[in-house]
């Protein structure tokens, strides 16, 4: 489908590309890392049947710009995402965040004072010994992994991604979220995000999890080998009242595996 995201944030770091959809109680969606906003084309429609949906894609993702230079941080990417919601003058929104999307709202949440009605975690890194993997392997070896042949690192970018899937990718999915990551530029962004993310940024609110004020709901796919089940578990331990629900048979991308059994839990808010 086509999927474009025709407005417009500016940021010292450079341009945030962002749509909305329909109309009612807002809720914004938030993706992690390598992915965009594409993953939420069959989330945020349906959604839109009934709300206002926000998305947008990352400072150095998917369509927003990518240049040398960028902070794009989760602690630069919280700061761009409370501006945002000023932008949108959404007070307290619903929002829904993904992988290290979940990081990015957690630090707009506890530490830069953004608000929210409730707060949906999906599958997202949020604190705990989640640095590891590709995620240690680029931060040691940022500058061999810049340098890798372009057929090396797109085998490799599209290795990662279908690691994070259990039933696989629908024709086409996979070359569109590869699409941003391709040519010198692309890959250079690949690598300059993923040697800025480490366990700092989770550290820093980490102690604050047990504080968070609004109704919080946990989803986790039980196939999930990125972050695996135990980090839902280590996380619903420390936000007192969370709601948990499991999506059997599901990989990390929840969007890709079981669109239709996130949606209904999404259609269901948090309760209070």
């Amino acid at each position: 489908m086509d999927w474009t995201l025709g407005e417009r944030f500016e940021t010292p770091g450079g341009t945030v590309r962002w749509t909305a959809f329909g109309q009612g109680d807002p809720i914004v969606l938030v993706h992690g890392t390598p992915y965009s906003s594409y993953l939420w084309r069959d989330i945020a429609p349906a959604l839109a049947l009934t709300r206002k949906v926000y998305v947008f894609d990352l400072l150095g993702y998917g369509q927003s710009e990518q240049r040398d230079g960028q902070d794009v941080s989760p602690a630069a990417q919280a700061k761009i995402f409370t501006r945002l919601l000023d932008h949108w003058r959404l007070d307290r929104p619903s929002v829904v965040a993904h992988d290290i999307g979940g990081a990015v709202v957690l630090r707009a949440l506890l530490l830069e004072g953004a608000r929210y009605r409730d707060l949906t975690l999906m599958d997202a890194v949020s604190g705990g010994e989640w640095e590891g993997g590709l995620f240690q392997l680029i931060l040691k070896n940022a500058d061999v992994f810049a340098r890798l042949p372009g057929y090396a690192h797109e085998a490799l970018v599209a290795s990662h991604l279908r690691h994070a899937t259990h039933t696989g990718f629908r024709p086409g999915v996979l070359d569109a979220f590869l699409a941003p990551w391709r040519g010198a530029g692309g890959q250079a962004a690949f690598y300059r995000q993923y040697s800025q993310i480490d366990q700092t940024a989770t550290a820093e609110f980490e102690h604050l999890l047990g504080d968070i004020p609004v109704p919080t709901r946990l989803i986790w796919g039980t196939e999930d080998r990125i972050l695996p089940p135990e980090f839902a578990k280590w996380l619903h331990a420390r936000v007192p009242g969370a709601e948990l629900s499991w999506i059997e048979g599901a990989g990390h991308l929840l969007q890709e595996d079981a669109p239709g059994r996130l949606l209904a839990l999404l259609n269901a808010r948090p309760a209070s």
